[in-house]
């Protein structure tokens, strides 16, 4: 437990319903007690015999005067069962700006310190409340997009990663355990273990979790999606329709989009960017030359593209520039980065594109109509498989931060050599350093190996009253 007590605005700032003031800390309930009045006559009251888990409504006032500053609700928790595991105490006021802030300055005023970015869900980790990577998932069920995103930044606050890291960690440290007895005692008779598979099994549950992050990477960050195809084949009409709303202009006039418009929906779960570029044709137009190229460059960086083509006529030269424009990336990333879309399915007159499709081999091909809207359920449905299927690899999704997918990377590499040095014969205490670092890598996502610098740097990146 700390020895100080802190406080912060635990609400965004701005004009609300409500704003609150946490306050958490040995001191939390005097701090408390000081400010906090109930009744008409303003009568003091202790906080520290308040019932725990509860609200009671009254006064904040400013002890130098007892001008009553706003009418509030407060709720004291007890600790152990807070979110720091200290005795914490909520004030919650009206949601303007000025009154939460003037209850705040009481707070520090009665000798509460002002809290550090990140610093409330800290004391829940040093505390022993959650674990780091709980402790990182806050931030997560925070900034989630989706509906899904938010369910995995949930499982993660309680506490999916570390049981799922519990398989290698385990194997890790009957490993360890075999190869520090082994050098240890080297004439008394060890139990014997297999450990190549015991490492075996390490790496396996470790490639697993890495598998799911790639999948958890794309519930969480989510991916742009660039429509892409020559001029007038629907392709703003298209962006309109997936996002439900008419964000682009639709003329018949080719050429109408001339720089890339970029809007967010929610596809399946999956947090996406839609990207409507400017049709890619041969022309000289100057503007419309600057709009292609800005075309060419989102293409690159999207993790898919839908290449639309005019289904009620034959393909053009146009389409083919497109096609195989897109065929070098199909070459460089497969075909689950690309789907074919045949727009204005309600017309009668359609025609065959297999001579595009066999541009693009294995490419899946939706039929839509963005008049009618028949077949968009069915491409959102494609769109979605083909980026799960990309990024899963069979895998259960996990929301993993960058610093946690660093740490798995390094203690896949540590059990990768520790295995080859098991097969060249290497002697065991050596093959023991590589089986302590992978133990310390899965160490630093739990945060049972974490240094005070990896701490600043994870909790300098939470919101001041988190």
């Amino acid at each position: 437990m700390y020895a100080d007590t802190i406080s912060a605005i635990a609400t965004p700032l701005g004009e609300g319903g409500i704003g609150i003031v946490r306050i958490s800390g040995p001191d939390a309930d005097q701090i408390a007690s000081r400010i906090f009045r109930r009744g008409r006559s303003l009568r003091p009251v202790d906080v520290a015999q308040l019932e725990s888990h509860r609200l009671y409504y009254g006064y904040v006032v400013d002890p130098r005067d007892e001008r009553v500053v706003d009418e509030v609700l407060l709720a004291r928790m007890a600790a152990p069962r807070s979110y720091t595991r200290e005795d914490v105490v909520e004030i919650s006021c009206h949601g303007g700006p000025l009154v939460v802030r003037e209850v705040l300055r009481l707070t520090l005023a009665a000798g509460a310190r002002q809290a550090e970015p990140g610093e409330f869900t800290l004391r829940a980790f040093l505390n022993g409340r959650i674990d780091l990577a709980q402790a990182e998932a806050v931030m997560a069920v925070v900034s989630a997009r989706t509906p899904d995103s938010l369910d995995l930044a949930v499982g993660e606050l309680r506490g999916r990663m570390v049981g799922r890291l519990g398989p290698a960690r385990e194997a890790l440290i009957e490993a360890l355990a075999y190869l520090d007895a082994s050098a240890d005692f080297p004439e008394d008779e060890v139990p014997p273990l297999d450990l190549t598979g015991t490492l075996a099994r390490a790496e396996a549950a470790l490639d697993e979790v890495v598998a799911g992050a790639r999948l958890g990477l794309l519930y969480r960050e989510g991916v742009q999606i660039a429509i892409v195809g020559r001029p007038n084949v629907g392709k703003s009409s298209l962006l309109n329709t997936l996002l439900r709303a008419e964000r682009a202009i639709v003329t018949d006039i080719a050429g109408t989009t001339r720089d890339v418009i970029a809007e967010s929906i929610n596809l399946q779960g999956i947090p996406a960017t839609l990207i409507d570029t400017a049709g890619i044709a041969d022309t000289e137009d100057i503007i419309e030359r600057m709009g292609i190229d800005r075309s060419r460059r989102a293409l690159d960086t999207a993790g898919l593209a839908i290449f639309v083509l005019d289904g009620s006529m034959p393909p053009t030269p146009d389409d083919f520039r497109v096609a195989e424009l897109l065929q070098r990336r199909v070459a460089s990333d497969g075909h689950d980065r690309l789907v074919l879309v045949l727009n204005k399915r309600d017309l009668p007159d359609r025609h065959d594109h297999d001579e595009i499709r066999a541009l693009l081999p294995g490419a899946p091909v939706v039929e839509v109509s963005t008049r009618t809207g028949e077949g968009i359920a069915q491409l959102e449905a494609t769109l979605a498989e083909a980026l799960i299927a990309r990024a899963a690899e069979g895998a259960a999704p996990a929301l993993v931060t960058l610093r946690q997918q660093q740490a798995l990377t390094r203690a896949l590499e540590s059990i990768r050599q520790a295995r080859a040095a098991l097969d060249a014969e290497i002697p065991l205490d050596l093959v023991a350093v590589d089986v302590r670092d992978a133990l310390l890598a899965v160490g630093e996502i739990t945060g049972e190996q974490v240094s005070e610098t990896i701490l600043d740097e994870i909790f300098a990146r939470f919101c001041i009253g988190k």
